[in-house]
């Protein structure tokens, strides 16, 4: 009976745990293929916090190109633990690797679209709520969210002085994560 009833909360909150280092090391990588700025106090924040692990996994696996190959790696390997522990604390004995895999794919696919969601809408409260002052987060949320919202501003024209980029930007969001995500979670099943 205790097992059962402590079950949830020890899922919870190691997947709270998890969650929270593998967007720690999303980030970091979004932010250095984006080029922003490193010195920023939440970037060196996300460096300080990912190179324990990140840092001796990059003197194994080497970066193609410009990809930090050794980050996508940490985030699978974390977001594959992370589903083993929850799958035998409910205990599962059968544990595919494929499985965990692609469900691991799946999730930090998921992560990867909220990322931006997020991003872009803490963009458009700021920008309300206090636009044109400095503060280092809003640097890095310009930074993540340019890329998405550049190529809609090229197409979609501010309506009576109004960008309409992010609902635009969120709508196909929105949009992705319902049309990928579940043909994936399909594929699982």
């Amino acid at each position: 009976m205790s097992g059962s009833y402590l079950t949830n909360p020890l899922e919870f909150l190691i997947s709270t745990i998890f969650s929270l280092y593998i967007l720690a090391v999303m980030l970091r990588f979004l932010l250095a293929a984006l080029h922003a700025d490193f010195y920023n106090p939440v970037s060196q924040f996300l460096v300080r916090v990912t190179s324990p692990l990140l840092n001796p996994l990059r003197r194994i696996i080497p970066t193609i190109g410009k990809l930090d190959t050794a980050a996508l790696v940490l985030m699978l390997a974390l977001q594959m633990a992370s589903l083993t522990i929850i799958l035998l604390l409910r205990g599962s004995d059968h544990l595919s690797l494929s499985a965990l895999f692609f469900g691991s794919v799946v999730e930090i696919l998921s992560l990867l679209l909220n990322v931006f969601i997020f991003a872009i809408i803490a963009q458009v409260i700021l920008s309300w709520i206090n636009p044109g002052t400095y503060n280092p987060a809003t640097t890095l949320l310009y930074s993540l969210t340019t890329p998405i919202l550049e190529p809609i501003q090229r197409h979609v024209p501010p309506v009576g002085g109004l960008d309409l980029s992010p609902l635009v930007a969120l709508i196909v969001l929105q949009l992705l994560k319902m049309i990928v995500i579940p043909p994936l979670l399909h594929f699982l099943t």
